[in-house]
């Protein structure tokens, strides 16, 4: 269970949304989208179409050159201190995860041809079956596990019954699940009406798709909840949260240190499946940019502040350190600062 806290405007969590639909018909997984804004078919129409991997190299113009260690060592020095870390790759394509995709353009329908998919629209569904609710919680809500469940047992994703056929993966995606198109208050309200009616729908939603074979992704605009104590239900209660944060109508939209980047990737959460602590990764500031075919996830790399206000510091700090030795040990004691020696 993937939890993406929507950006502001919606736009790059929508993004990331239609990259884990369009990766499902690429590996040939059926896929099952749920919306109450946006119909679902319109949002199949506008997934980004795939590219190869020599396209993808030439059409952003970078090249996949590897760095051989032993040429390295003989044509730079290096510090005693960096010669044994690991050596790392130029390339950025040196890791292949996944598939890469166009986002100037669209899937193709031939391959939504060997692929099935299954759709839920709120506004159909309110107008086609009457009033629904159970254990506290809202229609909307009654109606989804509903529908996902059927899909489940019916197509065969049961992970407890033995499958006949080959087996396969349920993708499925809610969008901007929380809101008040799903008959939700927590997003305009303190104090909701049925403050636990998000949390006990996750709470079976994660039952299913633990004996099932399935994995699912939810956007929330996490932007407009009130209430943190629910916030912080949903993220126990997911797998893996990440949250966007656009740059759009914020201070670091002109700020130049942020000049090469749209927004900031926070991951609050990572799995921990069947163990009791999860991988930690070093990298812990990520950032996002949309280039003209690419959408892209990487390490933030600020630039070095060397303003004059600064090396001026520095300078004088050195001078009076260096008065401070050449007066030898006993000066130590009368430095502005308590680390100077």
């Amino acid at each position: 269970l993937v939890f993406t806290e929507e950006d502001k405007y919606g736009l790059y969590s929508s993004l990331l949304f239609k990259y884990f639909l369009a990766e499902g018909v690429v590996c040939g997984h059926d896929l099952f989208v749920a919306s109450a804004k946006e119909h679902p078919d319109n949002i199949l129409k506008e997934l980004p179409a795939p590219l190869l991997d020599d396209t993808y190299r030439n059409e952003l113009g970078e090249e996949a050159t590897t760095v051989k260690s032993n040429d390295f060592q003989d044509s730079m020095k290096i510090a005693w201190r960096y010669q044994n870390l690991p050596k790392m790759e130029a390339s950025p394509t040196s890791t292949k995860f996944g598939h890469y995709y166009d986002v100037s353009k669209t899937m193709s329908p031939e391959l939504f041809q060997s692929i099935k998919w299954h759709s839920f629209y709120l506004p159909e569904e309110l107008s086609s079956q009457p009033k629904m609710k159970s254990c506290n919680m809202n229609s909307a809500y009654t109606r989804l596990l509903h529908s996902i469940q059927r899909i489940i047992y019916q197509e065969g994703f049961d992970g407890s019954d033995p499958q006949k056929k080959q087996k396969n993966i349920l993708r499925i995606g809610i969008q901007s699940l929380g809101s008040m198109l799903w008959g939700d208050d927590i997003c305009s309200s303190e104090t909701p009406e049925d403050i636990h009616s998000l949390t006990k729908f996750l709470y079976v939603l994660r039952g299913l798709l633990r004996k099932s074979l399935s994995a699912c992704i939810i956007t929330l605009p996490a932007h407009l909840i009130q209430n943190k104590a629910i916030m912080e239900r949903v993220t126990n209660l997911s797998d893996t949260v990440v949250g966007l944060e656009s740059f759009i109508g914020s201070e670091r939209e002109t700020n130049p240190l942020y000049k090469d980047y749209h927004g900031l990737v926070h991951v609050h959460q990572i799995p921990r499946l069947n163990s009791l602590i999860c991988d930690v990764s070093d990298t812990k500031d990520l950032a996002f940019r949309l280039k003209r075919k690419q959408f892209t996830i990487e390490r933030l790399h600020l630039p070095p502040d060397l303003s004059d206000t600064v090396s001026r510091a520095s300078k004088q700090d050195l001078a009076e350190s260096a008065k401070l030795l050449s007066s030898g040990c006993g000066a130590m004691a009368i430095g502005k600062k308590h680390l100077d020696f």
